[in-house]
């Protein structure tokens, strides 16, 4: 299992990323406050306070093995020496006039959201949105283009937005551990499982939803 001597905000902010969790979720975990968890986004260098460092060290201790994998991973130190930072890419997978979205766990609370993975350093966007797609729900979907990125409200990173067309498979929540369901919704019901505010506004008028 990774190791961490010396926690900074950098690593925190990935062990954040390994277990999909919101800035506020994460916070609950770890006892802090949601503006802490912010600060290390903010300022990656800085260097939690030693009960903090327990915590850390506790959460990355009881992560099931796919949290852990990812966080293996996503703590590799990238091939160049620039600072590389943390994407994600989100598949928004058209059906007729459905939409694909998966039950996250949380926390202790259940999100709906688009499926969504890290790109590691000099990977594709594209490929990552539909490779990841397939892990979590079985569906098999094309890029049909991308919508534009921007700086994730609640998380902090780099989000990149790929529209994406239903090609076969029927959805199934395929990584448990992370996923309560996986499933495809009418559009014009989206915004009963994800608040317009919290949508990006070229995925609303993509799909022809208004706020």
């Amino acid at each position: 299992m990774e190791v961490i001597d010396t926690w900074t905000g950098r690593t925190a902010c990935q062990l954040q990323a390994a277990y999909r969790m919101t800035g506020e979720a994460f916070a609950r975990r770890l006892g802090v406050a949601p503006r802490t968890v912010a600060s290390w986004h903010a300022n990656p260098d800085v260097v939690p306070l030693n009960e903090i460092q327990a915590a850390l060290d506790t959460l990355l201790e009881k992560a099931l093995p796919p949290v852990r994998l990812r966080f293996a991973r996503l703590a590799q130190p990238p091939e160049s020496t620039a600072v590389q930072a943390l994407r994600v890419a989100i598949a928004i997978v058209l059906r007729g006039a459905e939409v694909l979205l998966v039950q996250r766990r949380d926390g202790g609370d259940l999100r709906w959201q688009f499926p969504a993975g890290v790109v590691k350093p000099g990977a594709d966007t594209a490929a990552v949105a539909v490779a990841e797609t397939r892990a979590e729900t079985g569906v098999h979907c094309t890029v049909r283009e991308p919508l534009g990125s921007r700086v994730h409200p609640t998380t902090g990173v780099q989000a990149n937005y790929v529209l994406c067309e239903h090609l076969m498979g029927e959805p199934a929540n395929l990584d448990p551990a992370e996923n309560a369901e996986a499933t495809f919704i009418p559009i014009a019901s989206l915004t009963r499982f994800i608040p317009a505010d919290r949508i990006y506004r070229p995925v609303l008028d993509a799909l022809g939803v208004s706020a």
